[in-house]
């Protein structure tokens, strides 16, 4: 019980089940007699894959999913609901993916029913603790309190803007200015090159700086492959890029964003990640997916193989909230062979770049709300910012502040 901490056990035999003394539960179809029961759906009985009708209905401040009868402990079957959720069961389904191949967080059942922007599988966790308590008050003295965590995580695709281009690329970069009149860019462009002025991208001493002095933990993620525009694109080989990514692995973690075009070929991962291994001397222990795509179960399968730790790719692209239902990290159940394997899932609730249309307005109340529905179950806080969120440019002011005060010195839940 990775929210509780809870040391459980499981029997299917029932006289090893009546013999026990200590604490114990019934997750069934009916109580055997007497015990704490909890209905079961049956869905953690089920072999395969199939349509399955799933329930929602209002309970209290949340909502529950597959409803129990009366007589079970709790008026939801939690552990189907969870399962359900955590597995991502509705993604190996049918549905519209958009234009990248994503699963679109429209498509998903919390969007539908107006619960994405809540924890609700930590929350049960905590309704379910305290029905136990209610029976076995003598459960807390194991039952252990989980501390917040928050977790910022940079995404550095493109750590320059002009610098460190090559030829070729400067080249190219200074005739679209041209076509495109965009002369400020070329000036700055020119100063940049001739090493007059610092990359406006290169925002990573300054990152590094305010992560020396904050309270969360903080992954800076590169990518080493192809970038999905020219523009964006770079040389991994060159050797002023490799010494940006050793300063950071000096100080705080560096993952690997896996880039769009191999996300299909294990060979091309596997590149990629013999690239940044050889840059850090390090083993690779976390990655994300370019263009935030999750397509189940194949990548994870391949991050498996790999022998990658943890993914922080576990959010929608546009839009903010728990896209398997918790704020909690949880390990890849894979459907199709029915295993739990060793990937540590690492849920992520927002991104920058998702408020810069819908929530243009509202991004630091946005962010509050998040961070307190986090906070009131001591959950696990993983946003991903981009280094260009921390240029000097005034529309970046927010996310600076955001950034350096209010995630470095959070606090806890507002009363």
């Amino acid at each position: 019980m990775r929210i509780l901490g809870l040391e459980i056990a499981f029997t299917s035999t029932l006289e090893k089940f009546l013999a026990h003394q200590g604490p114990k539960i019934s997750y069934a179809k009916k109580p055997l007699g007497g015990e704490l029961f909890y209905y079961s759906e049956g869905l953690l009985e089920q072999q395969g894959i199939e349509s399955i009708e799933v329930v929602v209905r209002p309970w209290d401040e949340i909502v529950g999913i597959f409803p129990a009868p009366h007589g079970s402990a709790l008026p939801f079957d939690v552990f189907s609901a969870s399962f359900y959720l955590l597995s991502r069961y509705e993604e190996y389904l049918p549905h519209v993916k958009d234009e990248k191949g994503r699963f679109m967080a429209s498509e998903s059942l919390a969007y539908r029913e107006g619960f994405l922007q809540q924890p609700v599988i930590d929350i049960w966790a905590y309704r379910f603790k305290d029905s136990l308590l209610s029976v076995f008050p003598e459960l807390i003295l194991e039952l252990h309190k989980r501390e917040m965590t928050i977790h910022t995580l940079i995404e550095g695709a493109q750590p320059y803007a002009y610098a460190q281009k090559g030829f070729f690329r400067t080249t190219i970069g200074y005739l679209s200015d041209l076509i495109k009149g965009n002369f400020r860019s070329f000036v700055e462009r020119t100063k940049v090159v001739l090493g007059f002025k610092r990359d406006p991208l290169n925002t990573f001493k300054w990152i590094v700086n305010t992560a020396k002095h904050s309270n969360f933990k903080i992954t800076v993620f590169f990518m080493l492959g192809d970038a999905m525009t020219f523009e964006e694109s770079m040389n991994y080989h060159r050797k002023r890029l490799k010494l940006l990514i050793k300063y950071v692995a000096d100080y705080k973690e560096v993952g690997l964003i896996f880039s769009f075009k191999s996300l299909s070929d294990l060979a091309a991962l596997k590149k990629e990640k013999n690239h940044i291994e050889g840059i850090t001397h390090r083993d690779l222990r976390s990655s994300m997916n370019a263009e935030v795509l999750v397509n189940l179960p194949d990548i994870y399968r391949q991050l498996v193989e790999l022998e990658v730790q943890k993914d922080f790719t576990m959010g929608y692209y546009d839009t903010p909230g728990f896209r398997a239902g918790t704020c909690t990290p949880f390990l890849f159940y894979d459907l199709d062979f029915e295993i739990k394997t060793p990937l540590l899932i690492h849920p992520v609730v927002a991104r920058t770049s998702m408020f810069d249309s819908k929530y243009s307005n509202n991004k630091e109340r946005m962010v509050d709300q998040l961070l307190q529905s986090v906070a009131k179950v001591h959950g696990y806080f993983a946003m991903v910012f981009s280094n260009k969120d921390f240029t000097g440019e005034d529309q970046n002011q927010v996310w600076r502040a955001i950034f350096s005060e209010k995630l470095a010195n959070f606090t806890g839940v507002k009363n």
